[in-house]
C-alpha cells in the first residue's frame, strides 16, 4: 500500500494549468544552455533538502541518463567534504543551498562564488531552476508522491 496522498499523476490531471506552469519553468534553464548535469545535481540537492522522495529518486534517474558520474550523485549530499565536484559545481551547489534554505538568506560570499563561476544572465536561469525545483518539492513533499522505480517513466515528470 502507497503511503501517498495524492500521486505525481494525480497533480497532473487535478491542475493541468498548475503543472504547465511549473513545467514551463522548469524547463527554461536547460533550454537557456545551463549544463543539464549540473541542473540534475542541483535539482537533487535541493530535493534532498527538502525531503522529496519523488524528486530525490527522479533526480537520480534523470542525472544517471545523463551520464552524471554515479559518485557525484552518491555525494552530492556531502559535496563540500567529496573532490569530485568541479568549482563551478560547488558554486551552484551552494548557490541552491542559500536559496532553499532563504531563511538563512545569500551571504555576499555565496553570491561573490556564484558570480564568478556564471555570467550574470546565467545565475538568472540557475536561480530559476532552483525555483523550480523547490515548486516541485513542495508538491512531491506534501502529497507524498511514491518515487519513480528505475523500470517506471514518468514521462515529462518534474524537474
Amino acid at each position: 500500500m502507497s503511503h501517498a496522498r495524492k500521486e505525481y499523476k494525480d497533480f497532473m490531471s487535478l491542475t493541468p494549468d498548475a503543472y504547465e506552469a511549473v513545467l514551463a519553468l522548469s524547463q527554461v534553464a536547460g533550454k537557456a544552455g545551463i549544463d543539464k548535469q549540473l541542473l540534475e545535481l542541483i535539482k537533487l540537492r535541493a530535493s534532498q533538502i527538502n525531503g522529496c522522495a519523488f524528486c530525490v529518486q527522479y533526480h537520480i534517474l534523470e542525472g544517471e541518463k545523463l551520464g552524471v558520474p554515479t559518485d557525484k550523485l552518491n555525494l552530492v549530499v556531502v559535496w563540500r567534504e567529496a573532490p569530485q565536484f568541479s568549482q563551478q559545481e560547488r558554486a551552484a551547489l551552494a548557490w541552491t543551498e542559500a536559496l532553499t534554505l532563504l531563511s538563512d538568506g545569500v551571504s555576499d560570499e555565496v553570491y561573490a562564488e556564484a558570480s564568478s563561476e556564471f555570467s550574470e544572465k546565467e545565475l538568472a536561469y540557475l536561480t530559476s531552476a532552483v525555483a523550480s525545483i523547490n515548486v516541485w518539492n513542495r508538491f512531491g513533499a506534501a502529497f507524498r508522491w511514491t518515487p519513480p522505480t528505475r523500470k517506471q517513466s514518468v514521462g515529462a515528470a518534474a524537474s
